[in-house]
């Protein structure tokens, strides 16, 4: 996707975060307790676990919660069993669209997705459907005020990343996942904030939109999606033109 349409994406899903902090934090949650299940408590020793508690901490997310987290995924306290899970569809206007799935009840997650899709003019699809036009891999947006394009060229390289792009509003840094997490690590020692990092899908066919309808129509199928209990992420294909998400 091109850098308008990347950054503006962001803003649109930060604003909507802004509102909807609980359900942020329950995404967070889920993250740290399968990390913990699969990895161990030991943050120093599970890599993963170390990555989501950087976001649990830019979220300010209240260390009771993180604990209650931990210890829910190592089994010290009581929790629901979470199975991930990745689904594949297009939104109206042939837009790709992934979406990554963390619940206790598989078909009730499958059921709502499904109708999601289908009442917001989308369609579910199988398996491998879409996936093959996303590079799976660490993504982080960096504002151009928190660094040069050399210092972060030095330290993102140097712990792994494999590709730094400068857009107009910022740098983007792409790296394997197998890299993710000593990127983060490097980042965060050398002082520069990132905007959002996640172990993304990042498409590599894109659908140009320039018509504000069409992108209402994308958004409100992706919105919908974002906003059931049980999915953690939505990833899409389309490249829409700046301004058009800030239209009413």
């Amino acid at each position: 996707m091109s850098g308008h349409s990347k950054w503006s994406t962001i803003k649109h899903k930060k604003g909507a975060a802004d509102a909807k902090r609980g359900k942020i934090f329950s995404r967070i949650s889920k993250d740290i307790t399968l990390a913990a299940k699969n990895g161990g408590g030991d943050a120093d020793m599970n890599p993963k676990l170390r990555t989501v508690l950087l976001k649990a901490r830019a979220e300010n997310m209240p260390s009771d919660n993180i604990d209650r987290a931990i210890k829910k995924g190592t089994g010290e306290l009581p929790g629901v069993v979470y199975e991930e899970f990745v689904y594949e569809g297009y939104a109206p206007h042939g837009v790709a669209v992934i979406v990554e799935v963390t619940t206790d009840n598989k078909n009730r997650a499958a059921s709502e997705i499904r109708s999601t899709f289908t009442k917001r003019g989308g369609n579910l699809a199988g398996t491998n459907a879409v996936a093959f036009m996303f590079n799976h891999c660490g993504q982080f947006l960096i504002a151009k005020d928190q660094t040069d394009e050399e210092t972060l060229m030095e330290v993102a390289l140097e712990a792994g990343a494999e590709d730094i792009k400068t857009e107009d509003e910022g740098y983007e840094v792409l790296a394997p996942i197998s890299a993710y997490d000593s990127v983060s690590q490097a980042l965060s020692e050398a002082g520069i904030t990132v905007e959002s990092s996640e172990l993304a899908y990042i498409p590599e066919t894109i659908t140009p939109i320039s018509d504000a309808s069409e992108a209402k129509s994308i958004m409100n199928l992706i919105d919908a999606l974002d906003d059931l209990d049980d999915v953690q992420n939505v990833f899409h294909s389309a490249d829409i033109a700046e301004g058009l998400l800030d239209e009413e």
